[in-house]
């Protein structure tokens, strides 16, 4: 093939063409890139919370590896000679005297402690509202399920990360969460003791555990979510379509947005500086986990109102809350009281999340693509799914402080945990509730905005002496979120009734006949695209201009016209 290198113009230029000719042969990167380059990214705030995940595992990472430079994850024991004169003199392992150390003696290394912490945090609620938003738009049907997937296996490693982090100084604090994993490890029937011991290395604390959890705390699950992220933030979803809001031009087969290049790459480095910059505030300004205050750990000490990290605070209340019932059975004793919340429960939350793309397909039988997102107010059923999750979570994080409540508000602890034990039963199915009446009732106010237009505070008296108030028309941008055609979120899946006396295969079938239930219950209150055109025509948003017409008169829908 003959060389089309072109021989004019600076050495620079000449050198970049050719390393770009030379990868282009090699690779064919310059497909790619120009088809990178073009690739419109939807103008929605809520798309970039997941950038805001992926730029706090950036500072994670950085900070991190600055740690690691200074921090010793060894259990011997030595006698602090440090900054700290409140801890001088006292035996304690070297790992909480390396961390004293960075906060300290080591230049900055206070600040870049707390900036890994707040990174972390602001890491795990960023994934949690990236996940509920991804949940609550339907956005991990067909074709994104494998995404859906990946990102829940994230959420479970990013929480025993944080979890194996915090407790690496070897604090008072981490070392009563350390007591607690292993309680719930030694929980586990049959296999629970051997378990533990190979943890430890031994008997409880042994020498081996804080070694271990720094290597999975900073080689294995690092290693394993920075493997999943790009797969999940970048190969995947710059492989399929992106999912935007329906209305506005949007539909399932075409994207709405700006290109990468220069309008998304300006935005995002916009974004990770402010994440850092923000990150680096709360460092600077916010104390968090000051270790010096809790001491070297003690296995004979108590400290009152300990809390560990947010995101742990929901396992930390399913063990509080939980009655102290044990079962006795074949010369084994199983403690449920530990079991249940600290393996059930985790178990049943992340399996039901993860599989629920799955169940909700086979509720609905919708095997459809989809990259238009759904309102949540326009599929109910789902959205109070959703916030009864919500409500379950809030009220186990909340039950994590019930000491902490009892005490500020000089109740009973015992009413505290009972309150909590109503609420993650009770809660949720309250939550559905509400929840489902409120998308029902934001739909009648979307189809009363499309038919009938805003209210103006007008009143009118015709010839005939009645009285109408006037309302003004939306134009069809402002409307287009509910008219516009898209996806049906299912399809109906009844039993087919007796035909001459003769019941259906289908009817015989229990697990078809839930499915037609829960199919039903699922549609029950799906939002419907009106499918009429309102007799007068729409006009601008200025507030001085209206609609002649009166409530009632002439008003239909405006499907018809958003759709042209």
């Amino acid at each position: 093939m003959a060389d089309t290198m072109p021989s004019t113009g600076t050495g620079a230029a000449r050198g970049v063409d050719a390393a770009a000719h030379a990868l282009d042969e090699r690779l064919g990167t310059t497909g790619f890139a120009r088809k990178a380059l073009r690739k419109a990214f939807p103008d929605h705030w809520s798309f970039l919370v997941g950038e805001i995940a992926m730029y706090s595992f950036v500072v994670i990472l950085l900070t991190g590896v600055y740690l690691t430079l200074f921090f010793k994850p060894s259990m011997n024991e030595v006698t602090y000679h440090g900054s700290y004169t409140q801890l001088q003199g006292v035996r304690m392992s070297e790992a909480y005297a390396s961390a004293l150390k960075i906060s300290f003696d080591v230049r900055g290394g206070l600040l870049v402690r707390q900036l890994h912490h707040w990174a972390t945090l602001i890491f795990l609620a960023s994934i949690l509202v990236h996940t509920l938003r991804h949940f609550f738009t339907g956005s991990f049907r067909k074709p994104r399920e494998l995404n859906w997937i990946i990102g829940v296996v994230m959420l479970i490693l990013a929480m025993l990360n944080g979890l194996f982090g915090y407790s690496l100084p070897d604090d008072l604090l981490s070392g009563t969460g350390i007591r607690i994993l292993e309680g719930v490890t030694a929980a586990i029937p049959v296999v629970g003791t051997y378990l533990v011991m190979f943890l430890f290395g031994g008997e409880f604390p042994g020498n081996d555990i804080i070694p271990r959890l720094y290597v999975i705390h900073v080689l294995l699950i690092p290693g394993l979510l920075a493997a999943l992220v790009p797969l999940h933030a970048v190969v995947l979803t710059w492989r399929q379509t992106h999912t935007q809001f329906p209305g506005k031009g949007s539909s399932n087969t075409t994207v709405r947005g700006y290109p990468f290049f220069p309008v998304f790459i300006g935005k995002t480095t916009s974004l990770f500086l402010w994440v850092l910059g923000v990150t680096a505030l709360m460092a600077a300004f916010i104390q968090i986990n000051p270790i010096w205050l809790f001491g070297p750990y003690d296995p004979g000490a108590i400290s009152s109102g300990s809390q560990p990290d947010w995101y742990m605070g929901w396992l930390e209340g399913a063990l509080r809350i939980m009655p102290a019932w044990e079962v006795t059975a074949w010369g084994h004793t199983v403690t449920l009281s530990v079991v249940v919340p600290a393996l059930v429960v985790p178990g049943v939350l992340f399996t039901g999340l993860a599989l629920y793309p799955f169940l909700e397909r086979w509720v609905t039988g919708d095997r459809q693509i989809h990259h238009l997102l759904d309102r949540p107010r326009d599929v109910p059923a789902r959205t109070g799914i959703g916030m009864a999750g919500v409500v379950f979570f809030g009220g186990l994080w909340a039950a994590g402080g019930n000491d902490v409540i009892a005490d500020r508000f000089d109740v009973p602890l015992f009413w505290t945990t009972w309150f909590f034990r109503a609420l993650v039963i009770l809660g949720p199915v309250l939550a559905y509730a509400v929840t489902y009446r409120i998308c029902v009732g934001l739909q009648h106010r979307d189809l009363a905005l499309v038919e009938h237009g805003l209210e103006t505070g007008v009143i009118r008296r015709s010839p005939e002496g009645r009285y109408s108030e006037v309302e003004r028309r939306l134009p069809a941008e402002r409307t287009a979120a509910i008219t516009d055609p898209r996806p049906a979120p299912a399809v109906p899946l009844d039993v087919p009734p007796e035909t001459g006396g003769v019941e259906s295969p289908r009817a015989r079938s229990r697990t078809a006949r839930m499915r037609a239930a829960l199919n039903r219950r699922f549609r029950a209150d799906l939002a419907v695209v009106p499918d009429t055109a309102p007799d007068a025509p729409a006009i601008g948003d200025g507030g001085a201009h209206e609609d002649g017409g009166a409530h009632g008169e002439g008003a239909g829908s405006a499907a018809a016209r958003a759709s042209r």
